[in-house]
């Protein structure tokens, strides 16, 4: 194969509305539908790859309107260069624009689909193949009144999950009474409380000692107070006697330095949508290599988005936790193909790229 043909020749894009099952409520708002955009990158030998733009405005301030705008401007200055060149692109989208992660990272994962089909390579195979073996994820439970939030607990627990992220974070009485009646029904699993930057310092400390006094196995906690503080989160790792996983506060490669800096984690989820696919595997290894755990995790994604993360697990190896849940809680499918759910476990796929196909159809075409 000719260096040619792996030229950018079209880059084509188109919105779709997913709905939830459940309203998927966090600290900082809601979202009944997912408001995502596909994207769909040609290269001159023929080979196609896919990305996926899914912006959550109540966390990362994109919208889709917004990123599909900045997909357009990314998408004219990759035609014409070789998918070879994927490093250099990466930063010249970082340039661009730089306050769109979610864009970047819809064109970098649809860049590296095609680069991977044209060369025949799976793309967690791109990535090293590091570790490449069936994981498990875990469920996330939405904000929402005790009795749904057992209810919902109850049904995933069927289907074999005993790890649920519950969403915490907008009231700490109430929070305490929604856990305290998830252990109860189910005093079998492991928690993961995901305050979404809700909490003081203060809070969070009383939140983690109320599970406590319950008895509840809270085995994280994942961004208790706003991003910027990270004196507070430094002292909840040294007070609350829970790991502490930052998210939000780690958006970028500065900002992991920051957090490493400061000691105000023990975990950080890393996001393609947050940060940009290569910004992304920047942040896992600069993590991994300064001790800390890692975490894979999405906004709210399709198999598409959630699968090109998926690969950085298989690929780059050292993932002790998955937050790979979000095509569950949608309610329909619109991805073929890629890897699959067998209950809580995700099944790597064998073919090349993510191995996939996205239904629907370009609403916009560069070429």
């Amino acid at each position: 194969m000719s260096g040619a043909s792996f030229r950018v020749v079209r880059v084509e894009s188109w919105p779709a509305d997913v709905a939830l099952t459940d309203p998927f409520v966090v600290a900082t708002g809601s979202r009944p539908v997912a408001e995502i955009a596909f994207l769909r990158v040609t290269l001159a030998g023929g080979a196609r790859g896919y990305g996926e733009m899914a912006p959550f405005p109540e966390v990362g301030g994109e919208d889709r309107a917004s990123c599909l705008a900045a997909a357009g401007r990314l998408a004219r200055a990759a035609l014409g260069t070789s998918a070879l060149e994927y490093r250099r692109l990466g930063r010249l989208f970082a340039e661009m624009e730089p306050g769109r992660p979610a864009a970047r990272c819809g064109l970098e994962s649809a860049l590296l689909d095609a680069l991977c089909r044209a060369a025949g390579l799976p793309l967690w195979g791109f990535w090293g193949g590091a570790d490449v073996r069936e994981r498990e994820t875990d469920i996330t439970i939405p904000i929402a009144d005790a009795a749904r939030t057992v209810a919902l607990a109850r049904g995933w627990h069927a289907r074999g999950f005993r790890l649920f992220k519950t969403k915490v974070g907008a009231d700490l009485d109430r929070d305490l009474r929604r856990l305290e009646a998830l252990h109860r029904a189910l005093p079998d699993i492991s928690i993961i409380a995901d305050a979404n930057q809700g909490f003081t310092a203060g809070e969070a400390l009383t939140f983690a000692r109320g599970v406590g006094r319950f008895g509840g196995r809270l085995v994280l906690l994942e961004q208790p107070v706003p991003r910027e503080d990270l004196e507070g989160m430094a002292a909840l790792r040294r007070e609350a006697g829970v790991p502490v996983a930052a998210d939000e506060s780690v958006r970028s490669l500065a900002d992991a330095r920051r957090l490493v800096k400061a000691g105000a984690a023990d975990v950080v989820n890393v996001k393609i949508t947050k940060s940009g696919l290569l910004e992304a595997t920047a942040i896992a290894g600069f993590a991994r290599a300064s001790g800390l755990g890692l975490m894979a995790g999405g906004m709210v994604e399709t198999r598409l988005a959630m699968g090109c993360s998926f690969g950085l697990v298989l690929g780059l190896g050292g993932f002790d936790w998955l937050d790979l849940d979000t095509p569950l809680l949608l309610a329909a499918d619109p991805v073929k193909g890629g890897f699959r759910y067998e209950g809580p476990r995700l099944l790597p796929w064998a073919g090349a790229g993510l191995d996939l196909e996205v239904a629907g159809g370009p609403v916009t075409t560069v070429e």
